[in-house]
């Protein structure tokens, strides 16, 4: 039997792994916490990441242990490379995750590597005063240098609008500096890198359709193992749903393989999943690369499983012990299937939170679904909606006989569970541009 450290686990990864199927083949125990829930990331407030990861080296120097992994963005993953590489285990380079979860470094090296895939880019400090200090010009997509799940990223048409989208309470800058101090404390031990994560990136708003193209990286050989669309909520750069298969023509999925591959390789990424962000512009044809996530997908593992047959985290975990993961195909169960993302614009709680008889009815109707619930009030709904612009509220994966037939489900489902007015309250939305990011 395995055995396999998990790091900060999400919540999707305790879904998955609590599956019997698992059982007599690995064992997992798992360390840190997971940052977006509540009470479990009020330990982020006096997170000391060397004191973590010295702790976690200790005790698995004395017991024995056989792989290390983390699907969290934040610090997880970089947290796992850098103990992998303490105790000799399977890992990433934590250099290559750092340059890959740096945005503007990562930036840097796509420009050399694919300069025709890269839009223009510049790094800008949190504390820029004035318009003469900007080095980019409007309107621009801008995004912290080091976030996750699109935290303060969005289009700004001027400097007013930056300078309110910049504008934190003490509270949010007291949070925004633990969020990145871990990433901030290991970089000069890995990088010579002089921009911190207490940056902002700014470049080009790119248009067409955004994607996402998982893999994993064996011995330095990549392998996609498919391109799933996203869709925004109309006007905004909210992610409303994720659907696979791609309706992306072959030939450009092919082509956005081989770029994958050339991107993978010219950062020396040689271990471990990730989570490639691109963008297709149908009318030139032209594919931009957004960013390198370097870890799995957690959320979108279901989506491959049920639709292609082959389990990511089956892979995920063979990788972690230093095996081969092995591309086994078990029957499809759909032929089409998503995972959406509930969200509201109006800055409101719900109107009514799921029963659990609506939940026990779900499950009973909806058996193969994968409701995660986000549940908000008071301060962290309201610093969601500055950061995001809206809330996410819930996320159902589901899956179904085709395309028309997955939003069908979807609608009725969700039906079962949140009010009209509350799903509503997501498609009315404040839309300055439509432009995707």
């Amino acid at each position: 039997m395995k055995k396999i450290l998990v790091l900060f686990p999400k919540d999707w990864d305790r879904l998955e792994l609590s599956r019997p199927e698992y059982a007599g083949r690995y064992r997992f125990v798992y360390a840190g916490f997971d940052i977006f829930r509540f009470p479990e990331n009020a330990r982020l407030l006096n997170f000391d990441v060397f004191r973590f990861v010295n702790e976690v080296v200790a005790r698995y120097r004395r017991e024995r242990i056989d792989g290390v992994f983390s699907n969290n963005e934040y610090f997880g993953a970089l947290v796992a490379a850098v103990i992998a590489e303490k105790l000799g285990l399977p890992g990433n380079d934590p250099r290559v995750v750092i340059t890959a979860q740096h945005k503007f470094y990562a930036r840097r090296k796509f420009a050399e590597i694919a300069p025709e895939a890269s839009p223009r880019f510049a790094a800008f400090p949190y504390s820029v005063k004035s318009r003469a200090e900007f080095p980019f010009e409007f309107p621009c997509f801008v995004k912290p240098v080091k976030a996750t799940y699109s935290v303060l990223a969005r289009r700004v048409d001027s400097f007013e609008e930056l300078r309110r989208h910049l504008s934190f309470w003490p509270l949010e800058k007291y949070i925004i500096k633990r969020l990145v101090k871990p990433f901030n404390d290991l970089l000069p031990w890995y990088t010579d890198y002089s921009i911190d994560a207490h940056h902002m990136l700014a470049e080009e708003v790119l248009a067409g359709q955004q994607v996402n193209l998982d893999g994993y990286v064996h011995d330095g050989r990549v392998r996609v193992l498919g391109i799933i669309d996203e869709h925004m909520y109309p006007g905004t750069t909210a992610f409303r749903s994720f659907e696979y298969p791609s309706r992306v023509p072959a030939e450009v999925q092919a082509r956005m393989a081989a770029l994958a591959e050339k991107v993978l390789a010219g950062v020396g990424y040689r271990h471990g999943f990730f989570n490639l962000e691109m963008a297709w512009e149908p009318v030139s044809g032209r594919l931009r690369v957004i960013e390198i996530n370097p870890r799995m997908a957690s959320q979108l593992a279901y989506l491959y499983e049920w639709v292609d047959g082959v389990s990511p985290y089956h892979m995920l975990l063979e990788l972690a012990a230093g095996e081969a993961p092995r591309l086994e195909r078990h029957a499809p169960r759909f032929r089409a299937a998503a995972s959406f993302a509930l969200r509201k614009f109006d800055g409101k709680p719900l109107t009514a939170d799921p029963t659990p008889e609506q939940l026990e009815r779900v499950r009973r109707d909806y058996p193969e679904a994968r409701l995660m619930l986000y549940l908000k009030r008071g301060t962290s709904l309201a610093r969601e909606m500055k950061w995001l612009g809206s809330y996410r509220y819930a996320v159902v994966n589901l899956g179904a006989g085709s395309s028309d037939d997955l939003h069908q489900r979807f609608h009725a489902l969700r039906r079962q569970l949140f009010q009209e007015s509350d799903f509503a309250a997501g498609l009315s939305v404040p839309a300055p541009s439509a432009a995707r990011r």
